[in-house]
């Protein structure tokens, strides 16, 4: 049995975003997370700003996207800890976004990434929403997104074990996306990639969950293009001056 939201049937006065929960009170899970959203944000924003020159996208990290009516209201969200949804304005009423809900919008979201801090079973968890009368089963998240919130990408990023698994949907089903050449995998409505680098962020060295570009290669965070230019600019001002030249750069 398959669950849907009924968008045409749906009663008048639904809550919007700034009146449903925007936290259901849990700790994020680890010190990694927030820098890790913080890289795939700062990385991927050009690339974003090229294809929406208007700026319509929004990105969530760790928020709320609400697919149903429930009572308590945090049981009808899923809370991905990143999620990009293109062509939808990233305020509403000139407010920001405390939550992303479906029955307000109808987009679905492009991608959406999670971070596995256990053992990755709430991550993959396929158990479908089933009612009996008055009881329902708990649905899982895997479930969720690909029957319900129909996120047209799924990405499980487990740093304890350097990986990360890439699902497309395809004809309403999750399909498994094979790694490149690379190691990467392609997300191409953007024209990246998505994999693991290993390497020094901020001041933690860890396997990161990173973009590249279709080429290969990896999209820099503002901190390390800003340290790539100064490196450019050393270099040119090197070669000045083995030209004869003093640089006034």
């Amino acid at each position: 049995m398959k669950f849907t939201l009924d968008v045409e049937n749906n009663p008048t006065g639904w809550p919007d975003h700034t009146q449903l929960p925007e936290s259901d009170g849990t700790f994020v899970k680890n010190f990694q997370e927030h820098p890790q959203s913080i890289l795939l944000t700062d990385s991927i924003t050009p690339i974003l700003e090229r294809i929406h020159p208007d700026g319509n996208y929004c990105i969530g990290q760790d928020s709320g996207i609400y697919w149903r009516l429930t009572e308590p209201l945090e049981r009808g969200a899923e809370a991905p800890d990143w999620f990009y949804v293109p062509n939808v304005p990233p305020t509403l009423d000139g407010e920001s976004r405390r939550s992303y809900v479906m029955w307000q919008e109808l987009i679905s979201p492009l991608i959406v990434l999670e971070f596995v801090s256990g053992n990755g079973a709430e991550e993959r968890d396929r158990t479908p929403l089933l009612r009996t009368g008055q009881q329902e089963t708990k649905p899982g998240k895997f479930w969720i997104y690909e029957n319900v919130i129909h996120a047209g990408f799924y990405a499980i990023y487990e740093v304890s074990k350097a990986s990360v698994e890439v699902y497309a949907l395809m004809e309403n089903s999750y399909r498994l996306v094979a790694a490149n050449e690379r190691g990467h995998y392609p997300i191409e409505p953007l024209g990246v990639e998505l994999g693991i680098w290993q390497g020094r962020y901020q001041n933690m060295e860890l396997p990161w969950l990173r973009w590249w570009d279709s080429e290969g290669n990896l999209l820099l965070a503002g901190s390390e293009r800003a340290d790539r230019a100064e490196q450019e600019l050393e270099q040119l001002r090197a070669q000045l001056r083995s030209a004869g030249i003093e640089p006034e750069l």
